[in-house]
C-alpha cells in the first residue's frame, strides 16, 4: 500500500468518517468559504501553527467537498507548505506535491466505496462529485 492511501486509512480509521470538513473540523484545521475569483477554487495556509482550507463559495457543493479533500491533502503531506492557488487549470499538475493531494483527495472521497457497481470511471467521478481531470488517479486506487 503507499504511503498516501496509507495516511488516508489511517485518518479514517481515526475519525470514523471520510467527508474532508468533518475531518478538517477533527483536526482542528480552519475552513473558510470566501468570494474568490471564480477560476480560483481555494488553497491551503500554514500560519503560527494554524492551518487554514480557503474555498471559493462560489462552487457547486460537490467542487467544495472535493478542494477540501485536496486542500485537506496538502495539510496532512504538506503541513507547512503553503500552496498556490488550486484553479480549474490547475488540475493536471505535474507538481508533486499538486499530485500527492489531488490522489489524497481521490483515496479520501472513495474510501471504502464499492465500485464494482460502476460501469465506467467518470460515472465514479460523476457520483463523488471528483473532476474527470482526475481519472488517472483510480488506476493507482485500484492497484496501490
Amino acid at each position: 500500500m503507499n504511503w498516501i492511501k496509507q495516511q488516508v486509512k489511517n485518518i479514517v480509521q481515526t475519525y470514523k468518517t471520510n467527508c474532508p470538513f468533518e475531518v478538517s473540523k477533527s483536526k482542528n484545521i480552519h475552513v473558510v468559504f470566501w468570494n474568490l475569483h471564480h477560476e480560483i477554487w481555494g488553497f491551503y495556509k500554514y500560519e503560527r501553527r494554524n492551518r487554514f482550507i480557503f474555498i471559493n463559495n462560489n462552487l457547486e457543493i460537490h467542487q467544495q467537498r472535493y478542494v477540501c479533500a485536496h486542500e485537506l491533502g496538502h495539510a496532512i503531506l504538506h503541513t507547512k507548505v503553503n500552496t498556490p492557488f488550486l484553479r480549474t487549470n490547475t488540475l493536471y499538475s505535474v507538481d508533486k506535491i499538486e499530485r500527492e493531494a489531488n490522489e489524497f483527495a481521490v483515496n479520501l472521497l472513495l474510501f471504502d466505496k464499492n465500485l464494482c457497481d460502476y460501469q465506467t470511471n467518470n460515472d465514479i467521478l460523476r457520483e463523488f462529485g471528483i473532476p474527470c481531470e482526475m481519472e488517472q488517479f483510480l488506476k493507482k486506487f485500484f492497484y496501490s
